[in-house]
């Protein structure tokens, strides 16, 4: 194996889990999770020689992995379309959020989900959340501010009756 080979190979051990994780909460589903992940990785792999180079690997492969989601909900008709998830766990020994937090991120808009995941999984500024989905500041903070409060929503917890008749 090449040290090309190796120092690609090294990259995908140390990151690969972090990317599983951020394309579940982009796209809502492990197996698509899965798919974008292989894809972002081979296209990484066809172009690690000059990527590689650049101080800015991580950058470079999130906006691989936000390009490949973006593309998958263009076209919506390449995806299949299961009926029911079936009862299976994945083997890849990453763990998803909990129930609560995944049913609040889950039930966002897509485009507010995206925003979500760069801002806080991946702990983007504005400018660069904006840049890597190519719309501006404002969107970016409208969008954050709009999921933030359905999250918050979400995952307040239910009010509780005292109990008593009067």
């Amino acid at each position: 194996m090449s040290s090309e080979d190796e120092a690609f190979v090294e990259y995908v051990a140390a990151r690969r889990d972090h990317l599983f994780r951020a394309a579940v909460l982009l796209c809502g589903d492990r197996h698509q999770a899965e798919d974008l992940v292989q894809t972002t990785l081979t296209k990484l792999y066809l172009g690690w020689r000059r990527v590689s180079r650049a101080d800015i690997v991580d950058a470079y492969v999130r906006r691989m992995l936000v390009n490949a989601h973006l593309d998958e909900t263009r076209r919506p008709w390449r995806r299949e379309r299961p009926e029911a998830d079936p009862p299976e766990r994945s083997t890849s020994g990453v763990e998803g959020p909990d129930d609560a937090l995944w049913n609040a991120l889950a039930a966002l808009p897509p485009k507010q989900r995206r925003v979500v995941v760069l801002r806080h999984y991946w702990g983007l500024s504005v400018a660069e959340t904006a840049h890597d989905l190519r719309i501006s500041e404002g969107t970016v903070k409208s969008q954050t501010s709009a999921a933030l409060a359905a999250l918050r929503r979400a995952l307040r917890p239910a009010p509780t009756t005292c109990g008593g008749s009067r």
